[in-house]
C-alpha cells in the first residue's frame, strides 16, 4: 500500500453518473473514475508528486506510480523470499498486536520464532554421529515443563519429525538444539519487509495491527477484533478515566461544596456540571453543618422550608421538590476564557503569503538596451543599438561560446568584448572575435573533407524551386490545338454539360485573377543557384566573402523549418536585398553592415544548431562522467577528513589531560626584581654613559669626553653579555625542572599540528574537487535563484567555466567573463498563476494584505521591473548585492534559496564585478579624452578657416591616434595551438621534406 506522508491512500469513491452517454476520465492505476477532466488533472498532478513512500522497502521522494511499481515488486520478492510455512503462524502471532513500533514488533516476532519449526519447513538436521543433512519436518511436538524432585521446572521443549533429502525410507526425530535454518531465509529485513506487506495499523494510540482481509482469508486466521482493542472502546475507556480523576481531584472551592451539599442530597461523587465555581468577586455566606437538619434558613430561599424531602429515585442531577416549587437556583457563572492566539507560522512560507516592506525598496535594475519596460524612470542604457529582444539571444549566444570553447576551440572573452566586436565589426575595421566565432560554429556544422565532409545536423530539405521559377518567368509553352469534335445533335444533357464548364472556368478565371502576386523579400536563390554551400564549407572556404555566403546558404535552407522561418526571412532580407544584385562582395558589404540585432541573431540560431551535433551530446555525456568520478573523489576527501577530525578531537582530549602535568612553572618573584632592576640600570648606563658628551667644550674635555664614552659603552656590551648569560642558564634551569611527560606532552603537541596540517589540506582538496565539478557542470545554465515576484536570478560564471576565463587565454588580464547578475522576468505561466491573478483571487490578496499582487510589485521593486521572460535586467556594482540581500526575505521559500547562493558566491561575485569596472572604464576614459582632443582640433579648424590671415607655408599637422577598442586585443590563441592557424584561415602548406630525393642521371 503506497503511502502519503505516512498514511496510506485512500482513493476516491467514483462520483454517480445518471447518463451512462457522458465522457469520463479514469487512472487505471488506480481504477478511479472521473467526470470532470480538471479533477482528472489534479488527481493526476497529485499522483505525480515526488513525496510518496514504498511501504514494503521505505524507499521516499518517489511518485505514485514509481511507488506503486516499488511495491508491486517488493512484494513479489517477498513472497518468494519468505517461508510459506511460517507465514500462517506468523501472521496468527501478529494479529492484534498493540506494540506501536514496526521495529519492537519484529524484534519480538523474530525472538520467538527464530528457534521455532514448523511441519513443510526446510531445514538442516545434525544427527547423533555428527553428520549434517537436509530435511523437510515432517511433524512437530511441544513438550511441556517437567517439575524435578526439587520442585523446579524445566523449560519446555519441542521435538520433530523430519524427513532426509535423498533417504526416502528414512526419518530422523531431533530436539530444539539439532535442527537449523538457513540464515538468508528468516532474517529481520525480510521480517519487516513481510510485515509491511500483509499487515496493517490505523493510525490511533493503541491500535492493534490487523491482517488484511485477503491474506487472513487465505490462512484461515480471525479477523473480528476484540472489544476492547476497538477504537470506541478505548474512547469510552478514555473518557472513564478523566471523568474519575476529575471525580478524585475537584476543581469546585470549598464554600461552593458547602453550599451544594446545603441544597441538595447527592449520591456518590457526582457534580452538577451546570453549576460552575463562582468568581472571587462574589461573596457567599458560609452554611454552618446543622443547616443540614432545619433551624436555619437556606441560603437560595427567602423562608425556611424546613428539612428537604429525600430526592425521588436515583438521579444525582435531579432538582429537589423545594426547589421545583421555586424560583431556579441562582448560579454563579465564570467568563470564558478568550481563545488561544494562532500558532506562529512555521517559516519559510510561501514569500507572498509574508506581509509587504514599504520601508525597502529593491536596488535599481540597469538595461543595456535602448527600449527598457514601460514604466522604467531611470534606464541607465548603456547601448543605444540592441533592444529588449535580442538581449536573451545575446547572452545565450555568449553562455555557449564560452561553456563549449573547448569544441569550438575558442579562446573565452568576456562578454563586453563580444558586444563590442559584435557593434564594431566592418570592413574598414575587422574584428578577429566577430570572424573567428562565425568560422568556428559553421565548422560543427559540417566536417572537413579530411574527416569525411558530413553534415552533423538535420537540415529541412529544399524543394526545386528553380524548376517552378523557369516555368513561370519563361516563355509559355504552346497548347496543343483541340482536335475537331463531330457534329452531333445538340441535346438538353449536353447544353446542361457545356454551361456547366463554361461557369466552371469563369470560376477558376475569377480566383487566378484574385490571388495577389507572391512579393519577393530577399534574392538567396539566385545567389545559391551556382554556390554549395555544404561543399564550400566542407572545403573550409572562408576567406573573400566566403563563411558570409555559407552563412546565407546556411540560413537559406533553415528557412524551410516553419519554426524558423520568419527569423531566416528576416535575415536573408538583409544579406540578399532585392533591389541590389545578388553577389558575394553585395552579401560581404551587407554583413559588415547590417544591424547589430539582426546579426545576434543570425549568430543565436547557428550556436543553437551546434547543439544538435552528436560532438556536443558526447562532450555532455563526458562531462556528466567526470563530474560522478569528482563526486566520488569528494565523499573519500570528505571520509578522510571527518576521520582526521575524530582524530584531532582525541588527542585534543589527550592534551587537555596532560596539560596541567606540563605547564610551566610560574618565575619566582626575585628573578622579575632582577630583570626589572637591570633594565633600569640599563638605562640609567646609557643617559650617564651619552652624558658626558654633551658637556665638554674645548678639545681636551672632547677627547676624555670620547674616551669615557668608549670605556661607558665597553661596560655597557660587557652587562649585556652577563645578562645574557644569566638568562641562558635561567632557561637551562628551567629546562631542567620539565617534568618527565614534557616528551610525551610534546609528541602530542606535533600529532596535534599534523592533523590540523592534514585536515587543512583535505579541505584544499574539497575545494579544488567542487570548482572541478562546477567547471564540469555544463549541462545547463543554473539559476541562483528566484525572488518573490518569481524573477530569475542569474549568474553566468556559476557553472560551466572558471570564475574568470581560461587562464591562458589572450584577454585572462581582465580576470572576468560577464561581471554581472543578471535579472530575467517570469515566465507566462508563473506570471499568471501568481502575480497576474484573477478579480477574485486579487480581491482576497487585497483583503488580507490592503493591496493587489502588481501594486506590491511596484511598491518594493520600485522604478525598474521586468514583467516577462523577455525582459532583462542587471546589477554590475558591489554596493547592489548588499543592497539586494538587505531586500530578500528568508522567510520565504524562493528567496531564502538565492539568499543562500548569494551568500555562498557573494565574493567571487564581487570579485568579478570590481575586476570588470577596471577593464571597462579605462578604455572609456581614454576615449573620452580622445572625442575631447577631436572637438578641439574640429574648433581650431575652424577658427583657421575664419581667419583672413593666409599664409603660404602649411605646418605639417600631426595624424591623430586612431581609437583603441578592446575587442582587438582579442586573439585566438587556442586555434593557434591546436590547428597552427586560425579558423578564417587556410592551413598552412606542408613544409618540404629535408634532403629529397635526387634526380637520376
Amino acid at each position: 500500500m503506497v503511502l502519503f506522508k505516512r498514511k496510506p491512500v485512500q482513493f476516491l469513491q467514483p462520483p454517480q453518473i445518471d447518463d451512462e452517454s457522458s465522457e469520463v476520465w479514469h487512472i487505471a492505476q488506480t481504477g478511479e473514475v472521473f467526470s470532470t477532466y480538471e479533477a482528472y488533472l489534479s488527481r493526476v498532478d497529485f499522483y505525480n508528486q515526488p513525496r510518496f513512500i514504498c511501504q514494503i522497502t521505505g524507499h521516499s521522494g518517489l511518485t505514485f506510480y514509481e511507488a506503486l511499481k516499488s511495491e508491486l515488486a517488493g512484494a513479489q520478492e517477498v513472497d518468494q523470499a519468505f517461508p510459506e510455512a511460517l507465514k500462517g503462524p506468523v501472521l496468527r502471532r501478529v494479529q492484534f498486536q498493540t506494540i506501536s513500533r514496526i521495529d519492537s514488533l519484529v524484534d519480538l516476532i523474530f525472538d520467538e520464532f527464530k528457534a521455532d519449526y514448523y511441519p513443510g519447513e526446510s531445514v538442516t538436521i545434525q544427527l547423533v554421529t555428527g553428520e549434517r543433512l537436509t530435511g523437510i519436518v515432517r511433524d512437530k511436538a511441544r513438550l511441556g515443563s517437567k517439575v524435578l524432585p526439587d520442585g523446579t521446572l524445566t523449560q519446555p521443549c519441542s521435538r520433530y519429525s523430519t524427513s532426509i533429502d535423498g533417504r526416502p525410507e528414512e526419518e530422523a526425530v531431533v530436539d530444539s538444539e539439532h535442527i537449523f535454518r538457513d540464515r538468508k531465509i528468516f532474517t529481520k529485513s525480510v521480517l519487516r519487509s513481510f510485515i509491511k506487506k500483509t499487515v496493517t495499523r490505523e493510525a490511533w494510540n493503541g491500535a492493534p495491527w490487523l491482517v488484511k482481509h485477503d491474506v487472513a482469508a487465505k490462512y484461515h486466521i480471525d479477523t473480528r477484533v476484540p472489544p476492547h482493542l476497538r477504537y470506541d472502546n478505548k474512547l469510552l475507556e478514555r473518557k472513564q478515566q478523566q471523568a474519575q480523576k476529575r471525580a478524585h481531584h475537584p476543581t469546585n472551592s470549598l464554600h461552593d461544596a458547602h453550599v451544594i451539599g446545603g441544597a441538595f442530597h447527592t449520591v456518590g461523587p457526582a457534580r452538577l456540571p451546570e453549576l460552575k465555581p463562582a468568581p472571587k468577586q462574589h461573596k457567599v455566606h458560609r452554611i454552618p453543618p446543622a443547616a443540614h437538619m432545619g433551624g436555619s434558613s437556606n441560603v437560595f430561599l427567602d423562608h425556611d422550608h424546613g428539612p428537604l424531602p429525600p430526592m425521588p429515585g436515583d438521579n444525582p442531577f435531579h432538582f429537589p421538590v423545594p426547589f421545583r416549587q421555586s424560583a431556579p437556583p441562582v448560579t454563579f457563572t465564570q467568563p470564558e476564557p478568550p481563545p488561544p492566539p494562532p500558532p506562529p507560522p512555521k517559516y519559510p512560507i510561501e514569500d507572498l503569503q509574508l506581509p509587504p516592506r514599504d520601508d525597502y525598496v529593491r536596488p535599481p535594475l540597469k538595461f543595456l538596451c535602448n527600449d527598457p519596460p514601460e514604466g522604467v524612470v531611470d534606464t541607465g542604457a548603456q547601448h543605444e543599438k540592441i533592444k529588449m529582444k535580442s538581449i536573451g539571444p545575446l547572452l545565450e549566444t555568449w553562455d555557449t561560446l564560452n561553456v563549449y570553447c573547448e569544441i569550438f576551440k575558442l579562446d573565452s572573452f568576456t562578454f563586453d568584448d563580444f558586444v563590442q566586436a559584435l557593434d564594431l565589426a566592418n570592413r574598414d575595421m575587422p574584428c578577429e572575435l566577430f570572424t573567428e566565432v562565425h568560422c568556428a560554429v559553421l565548422k560543427q556544422i559540417v566536417s572537413s573533407e579530411e574527416d569525411g565532409g558530413e553534415l552533423m545536423v538535420n537540415l529541412p530539405e529544399l524543394d526545386d524551386d528553380g524548376d517552378e521559377d523557369d516555368d513561370e518567368n519563361g516563355s509559355p509553352t504552346p497548347e496543343p490545338e483541340p482536335e475537331p469534335k463531330p457534329v452531333v445533335r445538340a441535346t438538353r444533357s449536353s447544353l446542361a454539360k457545356l454551361e456547366a464548364e463554361r461557369l466552371r472556368a469563369e470560376a477558376e478565371a475569377a480566383d487566378r485573377e484574385k490571388t495577389p502576386e507572391v512579393t519577393v523579400t530577399h534574392r538567396a536563390p539566385e545567389l545559391l543557384a551556382d554556390f554549395n554551400w555544404i561543399e564550400e564549407l566542407k572545403k573550409r572556404n572562408f576567406q573573400d566573402g566566403g563563411w558570409e555566403m555559407i552563412m546565407v546558404g546556411l540560413l537559406h535552407q533553415l528557412s524551410r523549418n516553419p519554426r524558423r522561418t520568419e527569423a531566416c526571412e528576416e535575415l536573408l532580407a538583409a544579406l540578399v536585398p532585392p533591389v541590389d544584385e545578388p553577389s558575394r562582395e553585395n552579401v560581404q558589404y551587407q554583413y559588415s553592415s547590417m544591424d547589430l540585432n539582426l546579426r545576434i541573431s543570425a549568430l543565436q540560431i547557428i550556436c543553437m544548431l551546434t547543439m544538435e551535433t552528436k560532438v556536443f551530446r558526447g562532450y555532455m555525456e563526458e562531462c556528466a562522467t567526470t563530474m560522478t568520478v569528482y563526486r566520488k573523489e569528494k565523499i573519500e576527501l570528505q571520509r578522510n577528513r571527518k576521520q582526521a577530525i575524530e582524530d584531532l578531537k582525541a588527542l585534543n582530549d589527550e592534551r587537555r589531560v596532560l596539560l596541567p602535568e606540563n605547564l610551566p612553572p610560574s618565575p619566582p618573584a626575585e628573578t622579575a626584581d632582577v630583570a626589572k632592576s637591570n633594565g633600569d640600570t640599563k638605562m640609567g648606563d646609557y643617559d650617564s654613559a651619552v652624558d658626558p658628551s654633551e658637556d665638554g667644550n674645548d678639545s681636551d674635555e672632547d677627547g676624555r669626553a670620547r674616551r669615557s664614552l668608549r670605556r661607558g659603552g665597553d661596560r655597557a656590551v660587557e652587562r649585556q653579555r652577563k645578562r645574557e648569560e644569566q638568562e641562558r642558564k635561567r632557561e637551562a634551569e628551567l629546562a631542567a625542572k620539565v617534568p618527565k611527560q614534557s616528551k610525551k606532552f610534546l609528541k602530542v603537541l606535533k600529532d596535534i599540528q599534523k592533523k590540523e596540517d592534514e585536515i587543512k589540506k583535505y579541505e584544499d582538496e574539497i575545494a579544488v574537487t567542487d570548482n572541478d565539478l562546477r567547471e564540469a557542470d555544463c549541462g545547463r545554465t543554473r539559476v541562483l535563484g528566484k525572488d518573490r515576484f518569481w524573477n530569475r536570478y542569474y549568474w553566468f560564471e556559476r557553472n560551466g567555466m572558471p570564475y574568470g576565463g581560461l587562464p591562458n587565454s589572450s584577454t585572462a588580464h581582465a580576470s572576468y567573463a560577464n561581471g554581472s547578475i543578471w535579472v530575467q522576468g517570469p515566465d507566462d505561466m508563473e506570471r499568471e498563476g501568481y502575480i497576474d491573478l484573477p478579480d477574485q483571487f486579487q480581491d482576497e490578496y487585497k483583503a488580507k494584505f490592503k493591496m493587489t499582487v502588481p501594486q506590491r510589485k511596484k511598491m518594493e521593486e520600485g522604478r525598474t521591473s521586468v514583467y516577462n521572460a523577455w525582459q532583462w535586467g542587471y546589477y554590475s556594482e558591489p554596493s547592489q548585492v548588499d543592497s539586494l540581500l538587505n531586500w530578500l526575505d528568508p522567510r520565504g521559500f524562493n528567496e531564502v534559496k538565492l539568499r543562500k547562493e548569494l551568500l555562498l558566491y557573494k565574493d567571487k561575485i564581487v570579485t568579478n564585478m570590481e575586476a570588470r569596472a577596471k577593464y571597462v572604464e579605462v578604455p572609456q576614459e581614454e576615449e573620452a579624452k580622445e572625442k575631447e582632443k577631436e572637438k578641439e582640433k574640429e574648433t581650431s579648424k575652424k577658427e583657421e578657416a575664419n581667419s583672413k590671415r593666409m599664409s603660404t607655408r602649411t605646418k605639417a599637422q600631426p595624424s591623430p591616434e586612431p581609437t583603441h577598442f578592446r575587442c582587438l586585443d582579442w586573439t585566438n590563441t587556442m586555434a593557434v595551438d591546436l590547428l597552427g592557424h586560425l579558423h578564417s584561415e587556410p592551413p598552412p602548406p606542408p613544409k618540404p621534406r629535408k634532403g629529397g630525393r635526387k634526380s637520376r642521371g
